[in-house]
């Protein structure tokens, strides 16, 4: 045991690598997330209403499924540096338009292009991943890069939401974009291509591939499933902030405080609920979780004036009820694909949950409304009712995946 120890430790350059991945997968992350949180800042800016606000977010989401969908074809016959290093440079672009466009239309198109190139940043870090790091080194480094994820909703959001409130919504887009130039030309110069998977003879062409598995059944009725969890999952988020600002009383300066504490719980739980789900039936706690969520959701939405404590409490509550399920139905939906199916399974998964967070978006925002930009938020309740039911109807298709899931063994030994 202490030779395997001594075998997987990290080399230097492997090291870098991590680091590397983990700073672009937090600066892709946060320019994604930091939008929600500055919605009213931007509805009131622009002022625009809260469903045209839907479609800034929304644009990210359906240009990011949509480009993940077209280059799943041919991502694998390109130096994965140098398609890291393209698509990087593409998200910057993006994103220092983000800061500097003072229209509508403006941020909508900016948002379409940063997602064109920020969405295939994950799968081709996770393809990097996997060609340079061996199996038995891989779940340290995707546990290392996804802390990205976290880091941005504990530090980024608040940091970015502070700057927002005192520089104007414009400011975080400007300081991502500043940050990402920094790491781009890190990976420039420090970056080793990545070309051993060039050299593989391949079957199939991998659009064929794609295809293929578009066609099984099985894994039909786990995309369709992924499409539901992120219709209830998105959905609330993108008026969160307007709803709290202006139907629970948070103040801008809370603001900072109410995501912060949202990124901690999800830190500090998300170990805690995956050795749960490990140590109980994956769905049961999917289904417990679901439950939990539905609850809060329809008595958060249907909250007003509420002291800042309480809002805090109520957000934890949902927090906890998101990571509930997550956790196992990323492990169910992860023993759905076969091994040879995995990676067209994953990029295709990716594509769906982007898109379908998008026609969230899409949805809430044609069931709020908003006088003003400083008036209440109505309808936000109807969200939560709506919510519930798409939980409950994700609930239905995940039973069905966990018996297949459950099922894969059997067959494997017949």
């Amino acid at each position: 045991m202490a030779d395997v120890i001594q075998t997987s430790k990290f080399t230097g350059y492997e090291k870098i690598v991590i680091l590397l991945l983990a700073l672009t997968q937090f600066t892709v992350v946060l320019d994604f997330m930091v939008m929600s949180p500055l919605g009213d800042l931007l509805v009131s800016s622009m002022n625009i209403t809260a469903s045209s606000f839907g479609n800034v977010v929304s644009a990210y989401a359906y240009s990011a499924g949509i480009s993940g969908l077209l280059t799943a074809g041919f991502a694998d016959k390109f130096d994965r540096k140098k398609l890291l290093i393209f698509f990087y440079v593409g998200f910057v672009i993006g994103t220092i338009c983000c800061g500097i466009v003072d229209s509508y239309t403006g941020i909508v198109v900016a948002r379409i292009v940063t997602g064109l190139f920020g969405g295939v940043m994950g799968s081709i870090s996770m393809a990097i991943i996997t060609d340079i790091f061996p199996l038995e080194k891989r779940g340290r480094v995707m546990g290392f890069v996804q802390m990205g994820f976290g880091a941005s909703q504990v530090l980024g959001i608040p940091i970015g939401l502070y700057i927002a409130n005192h520089m104007g919504w414009e400011a975080p887009f400007l300081f991502i974009a500043g940050f990402s130039i920094l790491i781009l030309l890190a990976i420039i110069f420090v970056l080793k291509p990545v070309q051993d998977h060039l050299h593989i003879k391949r079957e199939h062409n991998a659009l064929i591939h794609l295809l293929q598995t578009v066609k099984n059944p099985n894994y039909q009725r786990a995309f369709l499933t992924t499409s539901l969890l992120s219709l209830g999952g998105f959905m609330m988020m993108p008026y969160a902030t307007i709803f709290a600002v202006h139907n629970l009383e948070v103040t801008s300066e809370q603001l900072p405080i109410l995501f912060m504490v949202s990124g901690l719980v999800s830190l500090l739980l998300m170990p805690f609920v995956g050795r749960l789900s490990d140590k109980i039936d994956k769905f049961k706690l999917f289904s417990l979780g679901s439950i939990w969520l539905v609850v809060f959701c329809i008595l958060y939405t249907n909250m007003a004036g509420l002291p800042f404590g309480i809002v805090l409490v109520l957000n934890t509550c949902i927090t906890i009820g998101i990571l509930c399920r997550m956790v196992p139905s990323m492990a169910l939906m992860s023993a759905v694909p076969d091994n040879q199916d995995r990676g067209a399974f994953m990029s295709i998964q990716s594509s769906i949950q982007q898109i379908a967070g998008g026609i969230a978006a899409t949805i809430a925002g044609l069931i709020v409304f908003q006088q003003t930009p400083m008036s209440p938020l109505q309808h936000y309740d109807i969200v939560g009712y709506v919510v519930g039911l798409f939980v409950f109807v994700s609930l239905f298709l995940m039973q069905r995946v966990d018996r297949y899931v459950k099922s894969k063994p059997l067959k494997r030994t017949n």
